[in-house]
């Protein structure tokens, strides 16, 4: 096991490197650099910055370089810590990104536990009940979750919100908990705030689970080791919950190394929507400032989480089931 993990580690470092050379050479296609869109932008403020002083700029942030320079120059920051210096905001790219970072990681990971709780049981559920109403409607609702994507939830949560219940539904608190000091209503509301846009970010992957599960758990059921145990008189829920279950939920596990990826996507594109300290707003703004560095650490950071999340999976799936051996 220890050394199947050294392999696919080692195997990340030339995946990395791939991922951060197309990721420098994308965000630098659009014409222009930050001081150019800085200097539009001044522009159409009715101020006015001239070419001298632009040029000025650039010599100045090293953004006259060559972009291979530029480059190196980034990547080689990254073995002491240095992940570049953020031109729009003026602070080390470092200081903003660990905490959207992780809020990302965390509302993608509930995101995750809440799809599990709900799409097992519902699965085994659909499986058992083959071609019920329970099964129809579910089914139907599944196809559903799986048709409409994250942000136009967000968009309908966000107006149920405001226009029907006229609650606060943006951003991490209420605006009479934004600077409060820490209590038991605080904590409530920062719950409330996790939640709902975690069930709304999962809602997509948990339709796919159940059908997954439904699926697995229905072929599981009519193989020759259940056949036997139901001869040998066990109870039905011991064998659904016992025997097959735990074969037929394989598939979900080496479902939740493609899942993680989603989840982290879906939550750029939902902190978006509503407002949340994701890494979303602020990728989204470094990338129309073309803020090189800001926006290539982002990406890389995600290139990281996601392949670490497929480690992960992995590893799961050979604990779940002791005959796989990873080799």
């Amino acid at each position: 096991m220890l050394n199947y993990i050294i392999r696919r580690i080692l195997a990340m470092i030339p995946t990395l490197f791939i991922v951060s050379v197309l990721t420098f050479i994308i965000i630098d296609l659009p014409p222009g650099d930050f001081m150019t869109q800085l200097a539009a932008n001044v522009g159409t403020s009715g101020s006015s910055m001239d070419a001298a002083t632009v040029e000025n700029l650039q010599r100045q942030y090293g953004l006259d370089k060559p972009l291979v320079v530029r480059y190196f120059t980034w990547i080689g920051g990254w073995f002491k810590g240095d992940f570049g210096y953020s031109l729009d905001w003026k602070r080390p790219v470092s200081e903003l990104i660990f905490d959207r970072l992780g809020l990302t990681l965390l509302l993608s990971l509930i995101s995750l536990a809440i799809m599990w709780l709900i799409a097992v049981p519902i699965g085994i559920y659909s499986a058992t009940h083959q071609y019920s109403w329970g099964d129809n409607i579910l089914t139907f609702l599944g196809f559903l979750g799986l048709s409409v994507p994250d942000f136009l939830l967000g968009l309908v949560y966000l107006f149920v919100g405001i226009f029907v219940f006229s609650i606060s539904v943006m951003g991490l608190y209420s605006s009479e908990y934004e600077s409060a000091p820490w209590s038991v209503g605080k904590v409530l509301d920062l719950i409330n705030h996790l939640f709902w846009p975690a069930l709304i970010l999962g809602a997509g992957g948990m339709a796919k689970l159940i059908r997954i599960m439904r699926g697995s758990l229905l072929e599981t059921l009519g193989q020759q080791f259940i056949t036997t145990a139901r001869a040998k008189g066990l109870k039905e829920k011991v064998v659904v919950n016992k025997y097959a279950v735990r074969v037929a939920i394989n598939p979900l596990v080496s479902v939740m190394g493609m899942q993680i990826p989603e989840l982290i996507s879906g939550a750029t594109v939902l902190g978006i929507v509503l407002s949340l300290p994701t890494t979303g707003p602020l990728f989204m703004r470094a990338l129309l400032s073309q803020d090189f560095y800001l926006a290539g650490t982002f990406l890389l950071f995600l290139a990281i989480m996601l392949m670490v999340g497929n480690l992960l999976a992995d590893i799961a799936l050979a604990w779940v089931d002791p005959r796989i051996r990873l080799e």
